[in-house]
């Protein structure tokens, strides 16, 4: 089964942040993603923000 992952260091930002997340579901990386987003980055949970970090995942 491939796994999906995220990886902050392909979307630099002034925190240079270096987390990776991965995950066997969509859902659950996404569930994630936007935590760390908001608890990190300080992004405020919408769809517009899902959506975004949605195109951000890639399988391995």
């Amino acid at each position: 089964m491939s796994r999906l992952s995220i990886d902050c260091r392909e979307h630099p930002s002034k925190s240079n942040c270096s987390v990776a997340i991965s995950a066997d579901t969509k859902k659950e990386l996404l569930d994630a993603a936007v935590q760390h987003a908001v608890a990190v980055h300080g992004h405020q949970d919408s769809p517009q923000l899902r959506e975004q970090i949605g195109t951000m995942i890639k399988t391995t």
